[in-house]
């Protein structure tokens, strides 16, 4: 007799079920009010203003202005956007940013997208613990300006 495991999805940091509060938000959005939120007719005044609203809450929760808040579909759309916006909008300081090894593939990628570009780039080894040396990015950084990496100890670095 064949004994069924139970399933443990342990990938949380990609996607992870809607928590019931959540769902009950957002229902009204993917059933009635689902309008594109910018579109110039009434179709979008609703999700328009739910949008504006969650903005608003986004921004007292953490200190900044609405303005500044931008909702994407996803992390890696996420770390495109702050990526590339970043080193395009700095390009005239250089074209030279440090990526870690263990960076997620979306932020490689970007880093690959934007050699393409015109950009250069470096990947810094990181230790067995996941951590980067801090010697292997001033010897990197040497001729850089721009740094994405993930989280890291840099604090102790500043020292």
């Amino acid at each position: 007799m064949k004994t069924e495991m139970k399933k443990v999805y342990l990938d949380n940091m990609a996607t992870t079920p809607v928590s019931p509060e959540v769902r009950s938000v957002m229902l009204p959005f993917l059933t009635e009010n689902f309008g594109n939120p910018s579109c110039l007719h009434e179709w979008g005044d609703i999700p328009r203003d739910a949008i504006e609203l969650a903005r608003g809450q986004v921004s007292s929760l953490i200190g900044g202005n609405p303005e500044e808040i931008i909702f994407t579909a996803s992390g890696t759309e996420s770390n495109n956007t702050a990526i590339k916006g970043l080193a395009m909008a700095q390009q005239k300081k250089g074209k030279h940013i440090i990526v870690s090894a263990i960076e997620h593939f979306s932020v490689l990628n970007s880093a690959k997208t934007l050699e393409k570009w015109g950009f250069e780039y470096t990947t810094v080894p990181v230790d067995k613990y996941g951590v980067v040396n801090p010697e292997d990015v001033r010897k990197a950084s040497a001729m850089i300006r721009y740094w994405f990496p993930s989280c890291m100890p840099t604090g102790k670095w500043a020292q």
